[in-house]
């Protein structure tokens, strides 16, 4: 026998590898991405910072600050017409809701002296002259705040050019006036939500389901405002993106927001007990330091949002297939055309081939 015949029963080949189940590669590409996350943060960071995060976010804040009150009188007052729709008691209960949920962002001190009073005044009046007046003059503010995040959001995907500079502003203004139509209808829904259901319940579930709601109410209200929040990442790009790729910026800057707020508000509340005033202008200050953190936690998600398609990119959506089609369709049906110029315009054809525009000319000069 020779050494090196294999020995009997034995085949001679390898034995087969056992393939992989199919869940081993997912569960290597969740390990591989949890290992990414620490690069994610820096990256984020660095990238946040080369884009001038603070300069974005102080600007933001300032036209958020500049639209407060006419915003609010271009969207509350429209509720003295569409209120009665949903109730007779629909002011005084979008009123409630607005101070209520106020008071879980913002300072006291904030919401008692410049929101209450602004509501109240607002909520209370439903004349054609506040709305007219006031959604004319939200519009050069509020669109000038929302300008910001647009460009904002895409410069962190790289498309600042992808639009004209007109385009970009007037498209900023259409965003704009879009998210305040849907507000205007939204706004009653969410304050009237809880006692809607509670009349459709039946009386054995009325009790705990009204606690059930009240438990969820301001998660669900969070939520509500981080969907719409990605629904302006998603439409604010020119190339976009899938909604649900979105959806982890919009959580992102939202908790950002939380917790900013939270430490502002014990901040302001110890200067306070301190005896550190500022005076009139304690309010707007505070104020104006919440839309600061806002507008950085909007930037944030952004940045969060394009430093992942960078790590891991997504598939193209159908609208920018459809588009990416159409361009090369037009591409290709124009290079036969310049190649068509090229040859007849070319300089070094000993013979050039006479148009029929040339035969006619020289006919009509014989």
């Amino acid at each position: 026998m020779n050494e090196h015949d294999p020995p009997p029963g034995h085949s001679g080949e390898s034995p087969p590898e056992s393939l992989p189940s199919p869940a081993e590669p997912a569960r290597v590409r969740t390990v591989t991405r949890l290992r990414r996350i620490p690069e994610l943060v820096t990256h984020v960071a660095v990238k946040a910072w080369d884009d001038s995060i603070f300069a974005k976010s102080a600007a933001a804040a300032f036209w958020q600050t500049l639209s407060l009150a006419p915003l609010l009188l271009g969207l509350l007052g429209s509720l003295g017409y569409v209120g009665h729709w949903f109730g007779p008691d629909t002011v005084d209960i979008v009123q409630a809701k607005i101070l209520s949920f106020s008071r879980n962002l913002f300072s006291p001190s904030v919401v008692d002296d410049l929101i209450a009073p602004t509501v109240n005044d607002v909520l209370r009046k439903g004349h054609g002259g506040v709305v007219s007046v006031g959604f004319v003059l939200s519009l050069w503010a509020g669109s000038s705040a929302m300008a910001t995040f647009v460009d904002a959001i895409t410069a962190a995907h790289g498309q600042a050019e992808a639009r004209h500079p007109v385009w970009q502003r007037v498209f900023a203004l259409l965003l704009y006036v879009g998210f305040l139509l849907a507000s205007v209808l939204i706004l009653p829904l969410v304050a009237l939500g809880p006692s809607l259901i509670g009349r459709v319940l039946p009386e054995g579930w009325k009790e705990p389901g009204l606690r059930l709601i009240d438990a969820f109410y301001y998660p669900g209200t969070a939520f509500l405002l981080i969907i719409g929040l990605t629904t302006l990442y998603k439409l604010a790009l020119h190339r976009t993106l899938p909604w649900h790729r979105l959806f982890g910026g919009a959580l992102v800057a939202g908790v950002f927001f939380m917790g900013a707020s939270e430490v502002l508000r014990r901040y302001l509340s110890w200067i306070t007990k301190t005896g550190i005033s500022y005076g009139a202008l304690a309010t707007p200050i505070a104020f104006l330091l919440f839309t600061f953190f806002l507008g950085f936690a909007v930037i944030l998600g952004a940045e969060f949002n394009a430093s992942v398609q960078e790590f891991w990119p997504a598939r193209a959506t159908r609208l920018s297939q459809i588009k990416a089609w159409w361009h090369a369709r037009q591409r290709q049906h124009a290079e036969p055309r310049a190649d068509e110029g090229a040859v007849a315009a070319d300089p070094a054809d000993p013979n050039p081939a006479p148009s029929s525009r040339t035969g006619q000319s020289r006919s009509l000069r014989l």
